[in-house]
């Protein structure tokens, strides 16, 4: 438990235990006590978690090396006490060092050597573009170098006069305009390691025959893993005291038994410390804190505010405590002693991101601001406020109201979405026209929720057909040819208990691409089918119906069970034979895209919705209509958040299918930016 572990590094501190770098589980422990450590003498540093295996593509990770360089090389530079804290999936890597992270200071007047710039900024990793967008990209167009370091907020426009620099300024990528105000000199970082031409030619031809999977072969994307073959890389446990939170020998060996290269010898690890258990102190949990202190009042008690005024917010007695101005977090507490921090932890707040780009819009364009509503892009207006020049987006509103954006706050306004052909009403300033009509949306969107609601109680008043599980299910499962993982069992389960229960069932069944829904699924159909009633699953595309029509054909026709496809492809004789098959009760089985919405059955049991996040609202709640005495089942590998709601919600039964079947190799998913 983190309590425990907080309590252990704080006593090691306390008694002045030499500790230089501890090693934590994961990057969660690892923030957890950074600000703990903050307390003492030692500035602590924390490294991001880097889970990634050897030769793995670094570019799906370059936020987490990013940050990584940036806290290294803060930490190199630090010459006072200070304390290294790394997640043990970081520190078993072998890690920049410090003689990677350099500096190139450009001052007014300098004369620079383009060819010589050029491939010094090559060599510590820039990308040449022809516009600079994103951090580590720079652009030489003429007598115009651009350039975004990673360690600055924003890009510089750096303007030659010759090989002369003339001038130095802040560079908006967003509108790429460059400030009026002039920097004297500017300090520009490597975007990825400070590599000589040398070790950036050794160092690229490494990685052009890496043994490696990787769709770009380069520095960007395996470079990293070899840093120490050319001597640059470290490993921070050889030089430094080091201690880890917990025994974490186990994870070790887990790392170690599918990595070799890359990683630091795992013998390295035999002399790594255990940080003791907390022989006095306990993590304090607070609530009222002046019923705290009077209730310890005999005790030592310590208070910890980063200013003056928190003490004065909490109307606290100073005569009864002793006062440490520190940013720190900590909450102790032994016999004789009590440490009561009235900081708290600042929650970063998630800025969104612009929706759109200035530059795609014209004026004219109607735009959607999330207070003010509609309104009119009128372009670009600069405005002097307190003597510096600003940005700002000019927005027209009804009677010829203008509303002056800041850029920087773009991500309040959205390009306006209707119906074609349709032209959009103004909104007017200050009216409040706006908050009425997001005030109605949000009436109209509780009154579906409650329609929701209501049509799944109405369904669990509602009687359904018995569908008891046929003893030849047991059969059915052995034909699969593989052995059902323990979640498909369970989920199975789960289903034919629905299905003999007696009422209706509104379940969801989750589980990845490949985990084998499908096949819970036809265990459902079996016992239907079995039981003399019809079965429809309904699929969004025409190809995952003709997928499923041919392996659900090849499991049922072994055991007597006829299935039909019925799509836009089915022929007009097919769907005359399919539609008489499925109103007199002679097809039981029918898998088909919407089309099946408007087919009539003899008697329909059960309904299969695949995929059902690729469905719209209207489709199904029409299927929801068709179904209000039927069992339904839906199935998605990305449940739409609505259809997870509902399942957290109980509104509906929920099945989960999280391990894979045992031959399955395992699908690596990255959320990141687009980036084309």
């Amino acid at each position: 438990m983190i309590s425990n572990i907080s309590s252990n590094l704080f006593e090691a501190l306390l008694e002045k235990k030499e500790l230089d770098l501890l090693i934590t589980e994961d990057s969660k422990e690892a923030k957890s006590l950074y600000s703990l450590a903050l307390f003492f003498d030692k500035k602590p540093f924390v490294l991001p978690e880097l889970r990634v295996d050897y030769l793995n593509d670094l570019r799906s990770f370059s936020e987490e090396l990013l940050e990584l360089n940036e806290t290294l090389e803060e930490y190199y530079s630090y010459r006072k006490k200070k304390l290294l804290i790394a997640p043990l999936n970081t520190i078993v890597k072998y890690l920049p060092s410090p003689e990677l992270f350099k500096e190139k200071r450009v001052e007014f007047g300098d004369f620079l050597d383009l060819d010589s710039f050029k491939e010094e900024l090559l060599c510590w990793g820039y990308s040449f573009v022809d516009i600079v967008e994103t951090k580590g990209e720079c652009s030489f167009r003429g007598d115009i170098i651009d350039i975004f370091s990673p360690s600055n907020e924003n890009a510089f426009r750096i303007s030659l006069f010759d090989n002369e620099v003339e001038s130095i300024r802040e560079l908006n990528v967003a509108n790429q305009r460059s400030d009026k105000e002039e920097l004297e000199e500017i300090a520009i970082k490597p975007a990825l390691f400070g590599l000589n031409k040398e070790a950036y030619e050794k160092l690229e031809l490494k990685t052009e025959i890496a043994d490696s999977d990787s769709f770009f072969k380069d520095i960007f994307s395996l470079g990293f893993w070899y840093l120490n073959e050319l001597g640059i890389g470290i490993d921070l446990k050889q030089d430094l005291k080091s201690f880890a939170t917990k025994d974490l020998s186990e994870a070790i060996y887990d790392i170690y038994e599918f990595n070799q290269e890359g990683f630091v010898p795992k013998e390295s690890f035999a002399s790594l410390e255990i940080l003791e258990n907390a022989k006095k102190f306990d993590e304090l949990v607070t609530s009222d804190i002046k019923t705290l202190m009077e209730f310890h009042r005999n005790k030592k008690i310590k208070v910890l505010a980063k200013s003056e005024n928190l003490l004065r917010q909490f109307d606290l007695d100073e005569r009864k405590f002793t006062f440490i101005e520190t940013p720190a977090i900590v909450n102790q507490i032994s016999r004789d002693a009590i440490f009561i921090s009235l900081n708290k932890e600042i929650k970063k707040k998630r800025r969104k991101r612009p929706k759109i780009i200035i530059d795609d819009l014209k004026k004219g364009d109607y735009i959607v601001h999330e207070t003010y509503g509609v309104g009119i892009f009128e372009g670009l207006e600069q405005v002097t406020i307190l003597g510096g020049v600003r940005d700002f987006v000019a927005l027209k509103y009804a009677s010829d109201d203008k509303l002056l954006l800041p850029v920087e706050n773009l991500q309040l306004i959205d390009r306006f979405i209707g119906q074609s052909g349709v032209i959009p009403v103004v909104d007017r300033l200050g009216k409040g026209s706006f908050a009425k009509l997001k005030n109605s949306v949000k009436k109209k969107l509780y009154e579906i929720a409650g329609e929701i609601i209501k049509r799944a109680a109405s369904r669990e008043l509602v009687r359904a057909k018995v569908f008891p599980t046929p003893p030849e299910i047991y059969t059915f499962q052995e034909a699969a040819g593989f052995e059902y993982t323990p979640d498909q069992k369970r989920s199975v389960g789960e289903i034919l208990e629905d299905l003999a229960d007696g009422r209706v069932m509104d379940r969801l069944l989750s589980g990845d691409v490949g985990f084998g829904k499908t096949e819970v699924a036809m265990n459902a159909i079996f016992a239907v089918a079995k039981a003399g009633e019809q079965c429809a699953m309904v699929v969004p595309t025409t190809l995952l119906a003709n997928q499923h029509f041919h392996s659900m054909q090849e499991r049922f026709q072994k055991f007597g069970i006829g299935i039909e496809q019925f799509d836009r492809f089915t022929t007009t004789k097919d769907k005359k034979r399919i539609k008489e098959g499925l109103a007199d009760g002679s097809i039981k089985v029918v898998v088909g895209t919407h089309a099946l919405l408007g087919v009539e059955f003899k008697n329909l049991g059960l309904i299969i919705v695949d995929e059902e996040h690729k469905f719209g609202v209207k489709q199904k709640e029409k299927l929801k209509d068709k179904a209000k005495d039927l069992h339904l089942l839906t199935m998605s590998a990305t449940p739409i958040p609505r259809s997870l709601n509902m399942a957290m919600s109980k509104i509906r039964t929920f099945s989960q299918i999280l391990t894979p079947p045992v031959d399955r190799e395992d699908v690596r998913t990255f959320v990141k930016e687009a980036d084309d």
